[in-house]
């Protein structure tokens, strides 16, 4: 029997983003951009691109921009109306969501990535849901959750994205104890969260893609705090490496960026900026610039 469809998506969005201060002194990390669209615009494409219809984001104070961002503007949609700018117009219809398609709930305490989750619990119900976190961008031919559902429509259970990292990195992650590799799609014998390099099961790490089992949402209701002294979905996660459904990791096709760190995001900025027609060869030739002037430099 297949599983059910993935169509409800957790975009937990309460964090501080104290890393990006002092810009997020006063806008929200989620909204950032990207070039010229904003991290959680990303998140949301690639979610839409999957077919995630419902869509729930867990925030906290503060986070009243990310909400208007995806309300309608009658004052600019009127003014390009009326300047022709129908390109424009277009533009804009991608960043509007239609009524009932997006809930907010909040996380009155910062308790980790699993409390963030569970927050939704109401609102995901006794259904399956996928978890995307907007820090990770993504960029790949073909969606990086859209593969994940492709791949859980043939194992069920919950899947993880998974992508190798260097040792030096690996604490910074949920790490993977996977079967025989033989293929994308392994199976999950066990997980540990932000273990040091030399007690690592492996080198692949998990990374802010998730399908998931309500039954997740009733091991998080058990959950103690774990490592950093949070709820860690990784723990709740690892609990179903015991049960007959499982835990697969879908080693992905695409290129990931951690836009929740500086380098992260000037490295997408960069990549972001190359792959786009309209910037490419003037923003390619102003970094072969720049790199030319370093050179004559040293």
């Amino acid at each position: 029997m297949k599983p059910r469809k993935v169509t409800k998506a957790v975009f937990p969005v309460a964090g501080l983003g104290t890393r990006f201060l002092p810009a997020t002194k006063s806008i929200p990390k989620e909204i950032m951009t990207l070039v010229d669209r904003p991290l959680i615009q990303y998140a949301i494409d690639e979610a839409r691109a999957a077919g995630i219809k419902e869509f729930i984001f867990v925030t906290s104070r503060g986070k009243s921009a990310l909400e208007d961002y995806f309300d309608h503007a009658p004052e600019l949609e009127s003014a390009l109306r009326k300047s022709g700018k129908d390109d424009l117009l277009e533009i804009l219809k991608d960043t509007n969501m239609d009524s009932g398609a997006i809930a907010y709930v909040r996380q009155n305490r910062a308790m980790g990535l699993g409390h963030a989750v569970w927050c939704a619990r109401r609102l995901i119900g006794n259904e399956p849901f996928a978890v995307l976190l907007p820090d990770d961008v993504i960029a790949a031919e073909r969606p990086c959750l859209l593969q994940m559902v492709e791949a859980y429509e043939e194992t069920g259970g919950c899947m993880v994205a998974a992508m190798e990292v260097s040792p030096e990195k690996i604490s910074s992650y949920g790490v993977l104890d996977v079967g025989q590799e033989g293929g994308n799609v392994m199976k999950v014998k066990g997980m540990v969260e932000k273990p040091k390099a030399k007690d690592a099961p492996s080198n692949l790490a998990v990374i802010g893609r998730y399908i998931l089992t309500p039954k997740v949402l009733t091991n998080l209701n058990r959950m103690k705090q774990g490592a950093g002294g949070e709820i860690q979905l990784t723990d709740a996660i690892a609990e179903e490496t015991k049960t007959k459904a499982g835990v697969y990791a879908l080693r992905f096709r695409g290129q990931r960026y951690d836009c929740g760190s500086k380098i992260g995001f000037l490295q997408a900025t960069v990549a972001f900026g190359l792959a786009r027609p309209d910037l490419c060869n003037e923003f390619a030739s102003y970094l072969h610039e720049v790199m030319a002037m370093q050179k004559a430099a040293q």
